[in-house]
């Protein structure tokens, strides 16, 4: 605040509240009566940017943050802030640079590693991530995100007993923190103990528990109450929490359908491919969650010429793009794209994914939501081979709706839309595969566990990798594993994870829901 008199220092408060309670109008009309008085200070200037950032215009920021900088160029929070406009700008590497550079500026202030390990992670980069998750922890033990982010971290990279620790810190802290309650969930392979559930359901008792944290332990405490043999009040744990999230997030079934029929119709021409071969080093992993994707994908990177990037979110980014650009939503635009805009899109998902190739010169994209694009991938990636992961629609079902999603609104919060979401999915990758026979195949979870070696070997040979053994130990393999099956599948493959019969009638309304879509 140096610089500033005190009616702007008390504006400039002022302004961070108004940031905090979500009024930019008011943030906006005080800060900009600040920088009236006082044109280029650096804090003024930091916190209009952070005001741009959560407005969702990051290029506004970053040069605002630069202009701060060049006035200021050692204060560590605006390399920060810097660093996150960036990212938001797709400006990966010089994102990262910009937190290590506010990490060196300010080694004791928590926020620049917390936002580094973070994104780290979020990369996919998770070995890399671990040091300034532990950095941001050993410096603000209080600072429970960057606790349950290490933990999330160390789970990803199967080291499952320290990711444990690190869920139990934070409930020690926080007895409701439902994120911590969330990883303990995920961890799968360990179970939850009497106490636990003592715990949960003490805290679920508690009327001013939030909301978020309310969902979270409900879908813990559902699946403890599982693990004990109570099908009963497990099912009305998961029942609850799932209403909830429903209630605060609603799913819409006719979108999505109207949707499906959409993106059908629009794909069923398609411009020759200028470059038949473009994509060829991506293998796509499509279908529903909770098919047993991350177990195939697994499989595939245990082979030592393919990287598991996990799920991707570069293909869904690019046509947002586009549609942005043409101002027109997918997937109304697909028809009047021409065979040079498909190589164009194709070869920006290339450049988007190039890190996944440094190693190995294959990789999988596991983005369970991919397959809404699977019709289109013939003309913007005809390289590229698609692997559809079907499991029983039962067990499916009903493992989506034991897992708590943070993508919201979702489907797996209510049997009929999660009826209608299996069945759609179904539907569009039936034709789709009718369509493009040679680049889109159908594998069922039930086939891989029967006969685990001829599947693999049909696996690889369908995405022309030639067998390795070291396929068969799947499970051995050192990558990270950033889904809800990372603890799962660092074990030798099961054949008893059928879950569905235990709950005998009480799921007799979602057979009911999957025999009627």
């Amino acid at each position: 605040m140096v610089g500033l008199s005190p009616g702007a220092i008390e504006r400039m408060h002022a302004a961070a509240r108004a940031i905090r309670d979500g009024d930019p109008a008011g943030a906006q009309r005080m800060l900009h009566s600040v920088l009236g008085e006082s044109p280029d200070h650096p804090e003024a200037m930091r916190l209009l940017a952070v005001l741009h950032l959560r407005s969702r215009r990051p290029d506004l920021a970053r040069e605002l943050l630069l202009r701060a900088i060049a006035r200021s160029p050692g204060d560590a929070m605006l390399h920060n802030d810097l660093a996150s406009a960036r990212m938001a700008c797709g400006e990966e590497q010089a994102a990262f640079d910009d937190w290590r550079r506010a990490c060196e500026l300010a080694p004791g202030e928590p926020m620049p590693w917390f936002n580094l390990g973070r994104n780290l992670q979020a990369h996919g980069m998770g070995a890399e991530a671990l040091a300034p998750l532990q950095r941001a922890c050993e410096l603000a033990p209080e600072l429970l995100p960057a606790t349950i982010l290490l933990g999330d971290a160390l789970l990803h990279l199967g080291r499952i007993d320290e990711a444990a620790v690190r869920y139990r810190a934070a409930l020690k802290v926080d007895p409701a923190c439902g994120d911590a309650w969330r990883g303990l969930a995920n961890l799968r392979t360990r179970r939850l103990e009497s106490a636990d559930i003592e715990t949960m359901q003490a805290q679920l008792r508690r009327p001013e528990l939030r909301d978020p944290d309310r969902v979270a332990i409900g879908y813990t405490l559902g699946r403890a109450l599982e693990d004990q043999g109570d099908f009963a009040a497990a099912f009305s744990a998961l029942r609850d929490a799932n209403a909830l999230l429903r209630q605060r997030a609603p799913w819409s079934a006719r979108a999505f359908l109207d949707y499906v029929d959409a993106a059908l119709d629009a794909s069923a021409s398609l411009p020759e491919p200028l470059d038949p071969g473009l994509g060829a080093e991506a293998i796509f992993i499509v279908g529903l969650p909770r098919s047993g994707s991350t177990l195939f994908e697994q499989v595939l990177a245990a082979h030592p010429d393919v990287e598991g990037g996990s799920e991707l979110p570069d293909l869904g980014v690019i046509l947002q793009r586009e549609s942005q650009r043409r101002g027109v939503p997918y997937p109304r635009w697909i028809r009047s794209a021409s065979a040079a805009d498909w190589q164009r899109l194709g070869r920006e998902y290339m450049d988007a994914t190039a890190r996944w190739r440094r190693h190995r010169p294959r990789f999988t994209d596991k983005m369970p939501e991919n397959w809404k694009h699977a019709g289109i991938l013939r003309a913007m990636l005809p390289g590229a081979t698609v692997l559809e992961v079907r499991r029983d629609p039962m067990e499916t079902a009903w493992s989506c709706y034991r897992q708590q999603f943070m993508q919201l609104p979702h489907f797996a919060c209510d049997f009929d839309d999660i009826a209608v979401y299996l069945r759609g999915c179904e539907r569009a990758m039936d034709a789709w595969r009718a369509r493009d026979p040679e680049r889109i195949a159908l594998f069922r979870y039930e086939d891989f566990v029967a006969a685990q070696e001829a599947s693999t070997r049909a696996l690889l040979a369908r995405c022309s990798l030639a067998f390795d053994p070291a396929c068969l130990a799947f499970h051995r393999a050192g990558r990270g594993v950033r889904t809800a099956s990372a603890a799962q599948v660092r074990e030798p493959l099961r054949s008893d994870t059928a879950r569905s019969g235990r709950y005998g009638p009480l799921l007799d309304p979602l057979r009911d829901a999957l025999a009627r879509a």
